[in-house]
């Protein structure tokens, strides 16, 4: 005895539905795909900083101002490699290291300032802006670069 199968209409769309989802989710996670992804990994990051400062003023009418690395803290991977985009925004000049990394340079109000390393360490890494260390100063103007 045969049997005959009967679809009802809403059952062949919702079927045909599936296999349009199935079929295409193949075709996004094909190999053309993800290659793209593997190199991206391999490649450099770039994180971007601004140089902000936060102002106010005492009950006396003193001004006090502190700068800050914004954000003040960025976590990276161990082995990856980093492009440190820093724009300043406030101040005229932040010479800074990097301790622990052997980097140095500058950043200029109104200009970019990149540095290139790889974090081969793991490790928390202060990123120290020379002008303004302390409170005296309009400080302490330090960031964190975590390696984990």
């Amino acid at each position: 005895m045969s049997r005959v199968w009967i679809i009802k209409r809403k059952h062949f769309y919702l079927a045909a539905a599936a296999l349009l989802v199935i079929f295409g989710g193949w075709l996004y996670i094909s190999r053309d795909s993800i290659m793209p992804t593997l190199a991206d990994s391999a490649s450099e990051r770039t994180i971007q900083l601004v140089v902000g400062e936060f102002k106010s003023t005492t009950k006396e009418g003193k001004t006090i101002e502190a700068y800050r690395w914004d954000p003040g803290t960025v976590i990276v991977r161990k082995g990856e490699k980093i492009k440190l985009s820093i724009y300043g925004v406030n101040g005229e000049s932040h010479p800074f290291l990097i301790e622990g990394l052997n980097i140095s340079g500058e950043v200029q109000k109104g200009k970019e300032t990149v540095v290139h390393f790889t974090a081969n360490q793991e490790g928390t890494y202060r990123l120290i802006c020379m002008t303004h260390a302390d409170v005296a100063h309009g400080g302490p103007m330090i960031g964190y670069i975590v390696v984990d």
